[in-house]
């Protein structure tokens, strides 16, 4: 039906319109007496074998949201019922700000992908730690996707960091330091070696100094090179690092479909869906191999299919995340890849 019916006139829409209307209309939805379950009956499969337990939480299946779509914790209870083994919100900055002019998220339904440069827009760590507070779904988990402010100068950064931290520490389950986005400026220097050690260890001394500290993860584009991978390795083990997500958003446009014309004159912006598959799991892999294993993985990026999802998980991620493959697919591709992970 989402293929047939819905897709159809949400891609007639401007990108971040459609957005917002699936938002509105979820929301407005789960009001309804019967709807919830009615949701949960489409779309949560559930299975004991589908259980994960990663960097110390219990996961009920391995398929998560991934960071972007509920940027403000604003409906964590309704996509809940979409049969999601996690969700994770943000990327929330510790004041709010508007984000990027827009438009600034656009479709290439040839290649199954979209360019955004949202620019980290939210509504800042005090109102998403109030909705957070609120939530009536307390089995859900919930990882919080933190970043810094576009004005604030790098040297200073992790200053914001810590203070999402503070502000969301006793209302999610992970965090995810993300350092990897393309749409703020000078936001990617941070992945450098030196700055990004001292940023990881400040966020860190504040988690340890928690009686419960809370797993800490470092998200990473796809754009880095073995070189920066092993950088990255030696200071996940140097900052005692629970995990890793692999990957965000690439700014590369390579082996695209879309008219180069057409996509050039988009400007700049992150590329996601299927044309970053086989990076995402070419990144993944390489991590894993060189860790050991030792080392938890989201795998992230082009996942549009149980198959897609089963390459991730193989490559050696322990979850896997969704973003335009579920904008793509809808909801019914939780439930498929879910399904296709039970032993037969």
């Amino acid at each position: 039906m989402y293929k047939a019916l819905v897709k159809p006139l949400l891609f007639n829409l401007d990108a971040e319109r459609a957005h917002h209307l699936v938002f509105d209309n979820l929301r407005r939805a789960a009001r309804v007496p019967g709807t919830q379950a009615l949701l949960r009956g489409l779309y949560d499969f559930q299975h004991p074998s589908l259980a994960r337990e990663v960097f110390g939480l219990k996961f009920p299946n391995p398929v998560g949201l991934a960071a972007g779509f509920d940027k403000n914790a604003a409906l964590t209870d309704e996509l809940a019922t979409l049969g999601f083994g996690f969700v994770e919100i943000g990327t929330v900055t510790p004041r709010p700000q508007p984000g990027n002019p827009q438009p600034r998220l656009f479709r290439l339904p040839q290649d199954e992908a979209l360019i955004n440069r949202m620019g980290f827009n939210n509504e800042g760590a005090a109102a998403v730690a109030a909705r957070l507070a609120r939530r009536r779904n307390r089995q859900l988990i919930i990882g919080g996707n933190i970043g810094k402010n576009k004005d604030t100068p790098n040297e200073r950064a992790a200053e914001d960091y810590v203070a999402c931290f503070d502000a969301l520490a006793e209302l999610v389950d992970y965090f995810v330091v993300n350092v990897s986005s393309p749409n703020t400026p000078n936001l990617r220097q941070l992945q450098e070696k030196k700055p990004l050690i001292e940023l990881l260890q400040q966020v860190q001394a504040r988690n340890q100094r928690r009686p419960a500290p809370r797993p800490l993860l470092l998200k990473i584009a796809p754009d880095l090179t073995d070189s920066q991978l092993d950088d990255i390795l030696e200071i996940a083990r140097e900052t005692q690092l629970s995990g890793l997500v692999a990957t965000n958003t690439t700014i590369s446009r390579d082996q695209l479909h879309t008219d180069g014309h057409y996509v050039a004159s988009l400007g700049a912006g992150g590329l996601s869906g299927r044309p970053l598959r086989a990076r995402a799991t070419e990144v993944i892999r390489y991590l894993h191999q060189k860790s050991d294993g030792a080392l938890p993985i989201i795998g992230a990026g082009g996942i549009h299919s149980a198959a897609d999802a089963q390459e991730k998980l193989a490559a050696g991620a322990s979850l896997i995340q969704l973003y335009t493959g579920f904008i793509y697919e809808g909801p019914a591709l939780v439930s498929r890849i879910n399904r296709s992970l039970v032993p037969a």
